[in-house]
């Protein structure tokens, strides 16, 4: 991906796409109500478990990552449930928002932008309402690119309380480990273009059968995102709207790629990844924005020097390098930039990026 050619894309999500991926996007259409669709939704259906770490039942929702946020919020969830969101950044509140939509009585348990969730204060806010139904939460917050302790929040979650676990992995899933039954998940959302390798349009969502006992009670308003419409049609070989083909097909690649290589050999390719980008903005005397045990192994978040126009820095990392970095959101506008390292991303790739930015900020401060 040189910058002669088209540009660096390394925000995290939507990825950019290999040729190869590219071109069977452009593949032609099929009946997705026919054997050809049915065999190719098995198969999805068969690895997405595998990847995922779950034997719960899976789905492929024509959406983007909020809404398989949004999926399970409405399927598990009634109006006045209480419901605790932790928040770390922009991601973790939209979590929340969504949760507010559909009526839920919605405690806020906010961290800083840049840290993780503390488990003892998360294991206070749990002790400090009764009756509560569901705690939801990102895992990757990608606007602060702070990873969430999962494993432990988890087990802290099941230590106090018998709520649901609903888990935003939009921007982890597929790059870093998650097992979903073995640390008691009830719903992970996640979307095609992250680390998935295809173009948006796909959300996926796991649903266990906790999961289901609550969709059995809810009395949330729901149609488009019903899941029960999608467990219906899956026993068909079918979707129950029609899907967004193009990401599909490379959806289906994407997955068997994933299985064949191995899922740990995956993780660990992201976790070199995401380091050898901390090493290089450490070389270049930037710090990151989270503390680095808590460091995303999908997108890294470096402080920009205080005297820098962060808005300027992208546009001129972008017009005269052809590299698009992410810049920061809300309160952190104009004082970090991200870089994504999830999917199809090589050591070239980072290097490229990092040396735009490294040659644009010297420019700026001479």
């Amino acid at each position: 991906m040189s910058s002669q050619s088209q540009p660096n894309l390394r925000i995290p999500g939507p990825v950019p796409l290999p040729d190869d991926v590219l071109e069977l996007a452009g593949s032609q259409m099929i009946n997705h109500r026919g054997p050809q669709y049915a065999g190719m939704l098995d198969r999805m259906t068969a690895n997405l478990k595998t990847v995922m770490m779950t034997a719960n039942d899976v789905y492929f929702i024509t959406s983007s990552g909020t809404g398989a946020m949004e999926t399970a919020v409405v399927n598990t969830i009634s109006p006045g449930d209480r419901v605790l969101s932790i928040i770390i950044g922009a991601f973790g509140e939209r979590f929340a928002e969504i949760a507010d939509a559909y009526g839920a009585d919605v405690t806020r348990l906010v961290f800083d932008l840049g840290q993780a969730a503390d488990l003892d204060r998360v294991r206070e806010a749990i002790r400090g309402i009764s009756d509560l139904r569901a705690v939801v939460f990102t895992h990757n917050e990608s606007s602060t690119g702070v990873s969430n302790p999962l494993e432990d929040l988890c087990m802290v979650i099941h230590e106090e309380s018998d709520a649901l676990i609903l888990v935003d992995a939009v921007s982890s899933a597929g790059g870093v480990p998650i097992s979903v039954d073995a640390w008691g998940i009830d719903v992970v959302a996640t979307a095609s273009q992250k680390s998935w390798i295809s173009p948006p349009g796909i959300s996926m969502v796991t649903f266990s059968e906790k999961a289901w006992e609550a969709h059995s009670r809810s009395t949330s308003p729901k149609y488009y995102l019903d899941i029960e419409q999608y467990r219906m049609y899956l026993e068909l070989g079918q979707p129950p709207f029609t899907p967004c083909l193009p990401a599909m097909y490379t959806l289906e690649v994407a997955l068997q790629s994933m299985v064949d290589e191995g899922i740990e050999n995956i993780f660990a390719r992201h976790h070199e990844i995401a380091q050898h980008t901390r090493d290089g903005a450490k070389a270049l005397g930037l710090e990151l924005l989270p503390d680095p045990q808590f460091a995303s192994n999908t997108v890294t978040a470096i402080r920009l020097p205080e005297d820098i126009d962060g808005k300027a820095f992208l546009a001129n990392v972008s017009k005269n390098y052809n590299v698009i970095l992410g810049g920061g959101q809300k309160s952190l506008v104009g004082k970090i930039f991200r870089v994504g390292h999830m999917g199809w991303v090589e050591k070239s790739h980072i290097d490229e990026a990092l040396k735009a930015a490294e040659e644009t900020l010297k420019s700026m401060t001479s």
